[in-house]
């Protein structure tokens, strides 16, 4: 039986690396908590050995490609934003660079990341045509009545067509990114937000004194 075991440890083939594009109009030098997650999200894929690189607009003078203190290689595409940091929709202006990028760093998944963005959803369409595996995130929620939320839900519904999985913080998000998407839910699956407990610790001269 030892033999057997050591046999089958032999024969275990490493973890496989993979090529991984992050794509969100939301991102540094723009502070917010889908920056943080995507930043967090790719410095920790590339501890595990993981090739990861950022695909974003340009900010202000922050255009082309530049390097993160991680070595996290982000491209700042000469896109300005118009609303909210969020692009223009054109779909297809952007389907050279995105193209080029993908064909040029060798990558293996897409990964897009919140609903409201619109170069998110222009990289999954893209990435679908060309045949890449594509996976994208959904940081919040939306609602169904407000004019602004039916035209994203309608632009989610188009671009989750070809997604083959999708990933929500919660519960609540899962089932509210499914009946806005008319994703399969088989598809989706949540992965909660989780807290540092080594960072955000409870003061202990907050604790009340009257009671246990």
């Amino acid at each position: 039986m030892k033999k057997k075991e050591e046999h089958n440890t032999k024969d275990e083939s490493p973890q496989r690396k993979y090529n991984i594009c992050m794509v969100s109009d939301f991102f540094y030098p723009n502070v917010g908590g889908v920056e943080t997650h995507i930043y967090q999200l790719s410095h920790h894929l590339m501890n595990r050995g993981h090739k990861v690189i950022v695909i974003t607009h340009a900010y202000n003078d922050r255009t082309g490609v530049r390097y993160l203190q991680n070595g996290l290689k982000v491209y700042y595409l000469a896109h300005k934003p118009i609303y909210l940091q969020n692009t223009f929709p054109s779909f297809f202006t952007t389907f050279p660079l995105i193209r080029n990028i993908l064909i040029r760093e060798q990558i293996n998944i897409v990964h897009g990341h919140q609903a409201h963005s619109t170069l998110c959803h222009e990289a999954l369409f893209h990435s679908g045509t060309m045949g890449y595996p594509t996976c994208f995130t959904d940081h919040s929620l939306d609602n169904f009545g407000h004019a602004s939320s039916i035209h994203v839900n309608k632009s989610l519904r188009f671009s989750m067509c070809d997604v083959d999985h999708a990933i929500c913080v919660s519960h609540t998000s899962r089932e509210n990114t499914v009946l806005r998407s008319g994703i399969d839910p088989q598809k989706v699956f949540v992965i909660p937000n989780a807290v540092e407990v080594n960072k955000f610790i409870p003061n202990p001269e907050a604790r009340p004194t009257d009671r246990i």
